[in-house]
């Protein structure tokens, strides 16, 4: 039988290199006290990193550099996000890289690890730095390619309530081969 620090040891295994995660996580497996116990016993060990008070990262080592890598700050600010239950949208020239639809930039994120509910509200933020006269055949076509048929829906019913220009343009992008 598993101990409660074993599960909780073993639910930040899943989470992988340069994951964020906050205390609350496995507030499921055991008390807040004996959770702090166990991340302070792991945090010691260097297993985890406290990022600041209930907020902790698997460190990402390379090899190469001989070490850890610096804190992911997106990946802590995700975790936040999570702990408060709160929504992040990334600024408007973020969410065009994202996209793929600009590029001063390489990114590391990809939409893969997007919810259909956060590609739509990237997709508005996009849209909003890219302006209306930027948007032309060639990028609706992307964003078509990249979205399933509920991620298209999704973003043509939330754009409703933005701009008109920006509703136009994902209705656009919603539209489906007849």
């Amino acid at each position: 039988m598993q101990t409660m620090r074993d599960q909780i040891v073993a639910r930040i295994a899943r989470y992988g290199e340069g994951k964020a995660f906050s205390a609350k996580n496995s507030l499921d497996i055991a008390t807040r006290t004996t959770i702090d116990v166990a991340l302070a016993s792991l945090t010691q060990s260097g297993r985890i990193r406290r990022v600041r008070r209930g907020l902790y990262d698997v460190p990402y080592v390379n090899p190469a550099l001989g070490g850890p890598l610096s804190r992911d700050i997106h990946e802590a600010a995700q975790a936040i996000a999570r702990r408060q239950r709160w929504k992040t949208l990334p600024d408007r020239a973020w969410a065009a890289n994202l996209l793929g639809l600009s590029s001063p930039f390489q990114t590391r994120t990809t939409q893969g690890h997007l919810r259909t509910g956060e590609k739509a509200a990237l997709i508005v933020q996009a849209l909003r730095h890219l302006g209306k006269e930027a948007v032309g055949p060639t990028e609706i076509a992307k964003l078509r390619s990249d979205l399933s048929l509920a991620e298209k829906r999704k973003l043509e019913k939330d754009a409703r309530f933005g701009a008109d220009w920006i509703y136009e343009l994902a209705k656009k992008i919603a539209e489906t081969a007849a």
